[in-house]
């Protein structure tokens, strides 16, 4: 039996559709994100961070994301109609600090393989990934329906799970 493509090939030999094909689709990038050396006083945005820096998820999602499906409604847009969404390529990879552990690409760049709730490991079908949790259905709200000024009342622990 031949192995699956996320088994033999490197995240760098893959082809734009296998890249592609290994989101799980949780919709956790969409999730607004910031990071804090201790104060939220302090909070910026950033391509890096240091040692004593620490990245807090919220629950606030960009007004793109369908919430039902966790897809972006204009995902061959999105860069350029949300200019700071980050598009996960091969050469941004190393940086991957602010992606969620449970993230395939990260998990894979980690060498620690695909979830057993992945949609590649399921049909393709998105189910086992909600069943578990690991997706951000049901568990946010809108940017339009926050004042960003008070976004630190938004942080959230549950994009940190990670199962299996």
């Amino acid at each position: 039996m031949t192995k699956p493509f996320w088994e033999t090939k490197t995240l760098e030999e893959m082809t734009e559709q296998e890249w592609e094909a290994l989101c799980d689709g949780c919709g956790k990038c969409c999730l607004h994100k910031f990071i804090d050396d201790d104060s939220v006083e302090n909070a910026v945005t950033t391509d890096t961070i240091k040692p004593e820096e620490k990245v807090h998820y919220t629950n606030i999602v960009c007004d793109l994301l369908n919430t039902k499906t966790c897809s972006c409604t204009q995902y061959m847009e999105r860069t350029r109609l949300v200019p700071d969404c980050v598009k996960l390529t091969k050469e941004n990879l190393k940086d991957i600090f602010f992606m969620p552990t449970s993230c395939s690409y990260r998990r894979l760049y980690e060498g620690r393989g695909l979830p057993s709730w992945h949609p590649l490991l399921n049909a393709g079908r998105k189910s086992a990934m909600h069943k578990k949790g690991m997706s951000v259905r049901g568990k946010t709200v809108f940017e339009h329906q926050v004042d960003m000024e008070h976004f630190e009342d938004y942080i959230a622990l549950w994009p940190l799970e990670d199962l299996d």
